[in-house]
């Protein structure tokens, strides 16, 4: 992957706050922070695979083909 591509690496310091932030927006408990990223990222998945149903494969080349399965 490019570092163009790539996610941008949040220090310790930041992604403690970020965690700590998640909690408390969904009420305190860790479980529901959780549960709401998992929905978050479901949102996400579908979203990325509108748009890449959209995108021409010619304009892409092919790179964008069927949906890739989440390693578990």
């Amino acid at each position: 992957m490019s570092a163009a591509s790539e996610p941008a690496a949040l220090a310790k310091g930041d992604l403690e706050r970020a965690a700590d932030q998640a909690i408390e927006v969904c009420g305190g408990p860790p479980r529901e922070a959780v549960k709401a990223l998992l929905i978050a990222i479901d949102f996400l998945e579908a979203e990325a695979n509108e748009l890449r149903a959209a995108v021409s494969k010619g304009y892409s080349r092919g790179r964008h083909g069927p949906h890739r399965e989440r390693k578990e």
